[in-house]
């Protein structure tokens, strides 16, 4: 697993069950739409209702879902997964991968940047 330096990190109420290493948006649930729009990366898995730590600025570690070169937009998939942006079309970028993935269920480090 890759190193992480968050600077900020907030505490959110998990709505429903988040994965760690997890895009998760303002409302405290795990990104659920493919390029949507994420707060922070969770640091542990939390169930309902349980307080959620979130990188939210600097590097953070995040799962893949596909492979991802070093440099690529990254967005979260609808499992909050990370995903080279696609680009299609209203993504919202949340992170510049430092590390690559070669494939789904890896761990790279990334700079968020919203």
């Amino acid at each position: 697993m890759s190193q992480k330096i968050p600077v900020l990190i907030l505490t959110v109420s998990a709505l429903g069950a988040v994965s760690a290493h997890r895009f998760v948006g303002f409302d405290g649930a795990q990104v659920s739409a493919s390029g949507g729009k994420s707060l922070g990366v969770s640091t542990f898995d939390a169930t309902d209702g349980q307080d959620l730590a979130l990188d939210v600025v600097g590097t953070t570690v995040v799962e893949a879902a596909g492979a991802i070169a070093v440099g690529a937009d990254v967005v979260s998939d609808a499992n909050g997964l990370a995903i080279t942006n696609p680009g299609v079309g209203g993504e919202i970028v949340a992170a510049k991968a430092l590390d690559s993935a070669a494939g789904a269920g890896e761990f790279i480090e990334v700079l968020l940047v919203q």
